[in-house]
């Protein structure tokens, strides 16, 4: 692991201390491990951007909470979000490049998007 890395996981454990474990901005912070443990030169910019309380985890989680009022089924309870929306709410919110693409044009794409060579009679 390397510095970045632990001083972003450091950071992110700390906010996810002020508001207690499976929280919203607890789950925040758990997917924002995941991408600085992906990415170790994220970490960097992850880190940096906690330091400023603009971009607590409070705040990254409202912005996905905002996603999803918005696309909010009617008769649907609780909040629901895709992982890869969320990861591309936060990869927005906090500067990231998209994940392994690196254009703004694969970001909240699923992994199952895309080139996929598939025969369905392979199913029969």
């Amino acid at each position: 692991m390397t510095a970045a890395q632990m001083r972003a996981n450091s950071a992110i454990e700390a906010q996810q201390r002020e508001h207690g474990e499976y929280s919203t901005p607890w789950m925040v912070g758990e997917q924002l491990k995941d991408i600085c443990a992906r990415e170790p030169a994220a970490a960097e910019l992850i880190a940096q951007d906690l330091e400023n309380p603009e971009m607590s985890l409070e705040k990254a989680e409202r912005k996905i909470k905002a996603w999803a009022d918005k696309h909010k089924k009617s008769g649907a309870g609780g909040v629901g979000v895709p992982p890869v929306i969320a990861e591309g709410i936060l990869r927005e919110f906090y500067g990231l490049a998209a994940r392994d693409a690196g254009t703004a044009g694969d970001r909240g794409r699923s992994p199952l998007q895309g080139n996929v060579d598939l025969d369905l009679t392979d199913f029969l």
